[in-house]
């Protein structure tokens, strides 16, 4: 609950972003200057505007162009914050597109990224590759694997010759993470109804838990986790993910990528688990509250409300909300007692860096273009 302490005039006046007028309009060659928050990677000004509609503080935004000369920081898209929700400052500069949050305009929330990006590499983020013919078959491919959320193809007149038609699908999140969680007293945290944790799929999975049992495989990705169920979900969503082990002491989710061999140590409070790809969790467990644990971060606003079962159904009624932490009466501090806090991350693709690169083709998943 930390965070909250420190930002909690921060959330105020985020607060107010929700009755912002919509407003769609790109300015070419307009800076923004300061305010920044972060910067994220884009391939262009449509993707830049969707991450900052999906970051929970961002109300506009900056994005350098590949036509920027100043520098080489192409594709940067700086995600940015007034408590005023308008820029302090516009002035002229070559090479950048501004704009602001589609958050007032009822946006799509898993938006269809259609184009292709010749001559840019999304490099890093592999986690299998395919020889293609084109960069169609490619992208096709990337759309029936539930695993790929971007590409890069490699261009037949490409050097070395030896990795030309080569398909590299590449892996993000496409499930809301509780970023950070802690055990706090006086709180209770859950999530939506509406938050998706797994692709639809006609196959039921089969759960198989193991407590008190901790695997001894090597952890190649540690994640925040609510419970074991949570951590489950987030094991089956990566793909390199096969096992894992959830630690409730500091509530932490050990993702495992051994296929080879599954050998337990006993260790009480670890609950460990096997991975269910390609089928329909079960998620009954999204609607039990969870007593005493802060999902802190990740906040897009707060209200007072009182009852924890009245913030779960305003998460719920709420587009951008995918889970929330409410302070209830014996929350230490009398003044924070009754805050909903509303949370959320950002669920569309979206690369670990965007690069510029001869005879090479990137793009998207086309899953949400259907």
């Amino acid at each position: 609950m930390e965070v909250y302490f420190i930002l909690l005039s921060f959330l105020t006046l985020t607060s107010l972003s929700s009755s912002q007028e919509c407003k769609r309009e790109l300015l070419q060659n307009v800076d923004f200057q300061g305010s920044d928050i972060k910067f994220e990677y884009s391939p262009d000004v449509q993707h830049c505007q969707h991450l900052c509609t999906q970051y929970p503080s961002c109300l506009f935004f900056t994005f350098l162009r590949p036509d920027w000369t100043k520098d080489q920081r192409y594709f940067y898209c700086y995600l940015k914050y007034t408590a005023s929700g308008q820029p302090n400052s516009q002035t002229l500069l070559l090479g950048v597109t501004s704009g602001y949050s589609l958050k007032p305009c009822s946006p799509d929330l898993q938006p269809c990224l259609a184009r292709v990006y010749q001559n840019v590499d999304f490099p890093g983020a592999d986690y299998r590759f395919v020889f293609t013919a084109d960069y169609q078959e490619c992208q096709r491919i990337c759309s029936k694997d539930p695993f790929c959320q971007f590409f890069t193809f490699i261009q037949p007149v490409f050097t070395p010759k030896v990795i030309r038609y080569k398909c590299h699908l590449k892996f993000s999140w496409a499930l809301p993470r509780t970023l950070n969680v802690n055990w706090k007293n006086g709180v209770v945290s859950g999530f939506s109804d509406s938050a998706q944790f797994s692709p639809y799929s006609d196959t039921v999975c089969s759960t198989k838990l193991f407590p008190n049992a901790e695997i001894v495989e090597r952890t190649f990705m540690t994640q925040s986790s609510g419970t074991p169920e949570q951590c489950l979900a987030i094991c089956s969503a990566h793909p390199q993910c096969f096992s894992f082990s959830f630690q409730s002491s500091d509530l932490k989710c050990h993702l495992k990528e051994n296929q080879n061999d599954l050998e337990f140590n006993a260790k009480y409070g670890v609950t460990s688990g096997i991975a269910t790809h390609y089928c329909q969790q079960d998620t009954n467990w999204t609607k039990t509250p969870l007593e005493g644990i802060d999902f802190y971060g990740s906040d897009i606003r707060f209200e007072l409300m009182d009852d924890a079962e009245t913030c779960q159904k305003t998460c719920t009624l709420d587009q951008h909300c995918q889970f929330y932490t409410y302070l209830n009466q014996n929350f230490g501090i009398a003044s924070y007692r009754r805050q909903c806090y509303l949370k959320r991350t950002t669920i569309m693709p979206a690369p670990n860096k965007v690069a510029k690169l001869a005879n090479v083709i990137s793009g998207f998943t086309m899953r949400n273009c259907i």
